[in-house]
């Protein structure tokens, strides 16, 4: 018999990777996605197949977190072997724009979707993976972190997502429900949403380097984390729900990095050496050297000599504007059990997670260079 999963979130980073992940193990998929006036399906086009065809292994729902009777309705139509909730309201900076949406779809959303499953009887069959997060930590209060680690959230979507915690472990022991807490350490990819701190790093170097914008500015550069690969995490996802026995991991590298030194990680990548000075939103990045051989190979000799012009130049920059009101300074995880009783590691560093990050966005933005020099022309109507 072919497993069915719903995967909750399936258009966002972790949803995509964790889809075509199960489709390649036989699973029929189910997702959930928000309704939207524009396409927001890019990252799982390449998975979607034509609607009338008969034998199709992906199919996709909408529905909200926050909206309790389509979320009944929808598990209650595929009656799920497995439920991965990855959909949330994620951006901590925004969660302090938007904190009551955000304990709604982060925290009661988790509560909504266990307690359908509850009140539809699929307690013995269905296994829930609550998707978890190292934020849940904040004012660490150990290093490194691990599960048995007291929590200390510091923003409204890391009390959201202790809630979440919480209440999938009450169910647990409550119900006997097979529920899972993933704690999981910051995590990348090509895929990351463009406003999360390692993509916006990649995108901009690329930008920059193309000459299609002068310099970036980020928040605290001293913060530390810890970062991997999403296609290794989703991975401990699975491995999770297939336990005899529910648990939380936490799943992580277990190296912590600066967001400075990534910065400076993803310049080197395409041959760019960049130093900073100054102190706090003083501080600033600039050009010090560029390795010609290496610019050439993977940017394109054709944009050497306008940026060797930039060597001294700042690039870097510091706005107060992106500070937390409450800073997490230093996520660094213990994945020990995780490795043990799941025999979970990560296959990727930081180094090659930077460069396959830096080569994506290098390619995205000069097909935006190419359309926004006239390469290709939208009919327009309004002429």
């Amino acid at each position: 018999m072919r497993k069915t999963a719903l995967i909750t979130g399936i258009t966002g980073q972790d949803g995509a990777y964790l889809a075509e992940f199960l489709l390649k193990k036989g699973y029929i998929v189910h997702g959930i996605k928000r309704r939207s006036s524009l396409f927001n399906t890019e990252r799982i086009d390449h998975l979607y197949q034509d609607p009338h065809e008969d034998h199709r292994d992906l199919f996709l729902h909408y529905g909200d977190m926050t909206d309790s009777m389509n979320l009944t309705r929808i598990i209650g139509d595929i009656q799920p072997d497995e439920i991965y909730n990855l959909a949330a309201m994620s951006h901590v900076k925004v969660s302090f724009d938007t904190p009551e949406y955000t304990a709604n779809a982060d925290g009661i959303g988790t509560l909504r979707l266990l307690e359908a499953v509850r009140l539809l009887n699929l307690t013995e069959k269905t296994r829930i993976y609550q998707a978890s997060t190292s934020e849940l930590y904040g004012l660490v209060q150990e290093v490194p972190q691990k599960e048995t680690t007291p929590f200390y959230p510091r923003s409204p979507y890391a009390v959201a997502k202790l809630y979440a915690y919480w209440i999938t472990v009450n169910y647990r022991e409550a119900y006997g429900m097979h529920a899972s807490n993933g704690i999981l350490f910051n995590h990348e990819s090509p895929l990351r949403g463009e406003t999360f701190v390692t993509r916006k790093v990649t995108r901009a170097v690329s930008r920059i380097v193309l000459g299609l914008q002068n310099m970036v500015f980020m928040g605290n550069l001293s913060s530390k984390r810890d970062w991997g690969h999403a296609k290794d995490y989703i991975k401990a996802m699975y491995l999770i729900l297939q336990q005899d026995k529910a648990d939380d991991y936490v799943i992580s590298t277990g190296i912590t990095t600066t967001i400075r030194d990534f910065i400076r990680m993803a310049f080197d990548e395409v041959g760019v050496t960049v130093d900073f000075k100054g102190e706090g939103d003083k501080e600033t990045g600039f050009i010090t050297a560029i390795d010609k051989n290496k610019f050439k190979e993977v940017v394109g000799e054709k944009y050497l000599e306008s940026f060797e012009k930039r060597i001294g130049e700042t690039v870097v920059g510091v706005d107060p504007a992106y500070y937390r009101p409450t800073e997490v300074d230093l996520l660094i995880g213990d994945s020990t059990k995780a490795r043990t009783q799941l025999g979970w590691k990560p296959e990727y560093n930081l180094e090659q997670l930077c460069q396959e990050m830096v080569l994506s966005d290098l390619l995205l933005m000069k097909k935006e260079e190419y359309l926004k020099n006239g390469g290709y022309r939208i009919l327009n109507y309004f002429e």
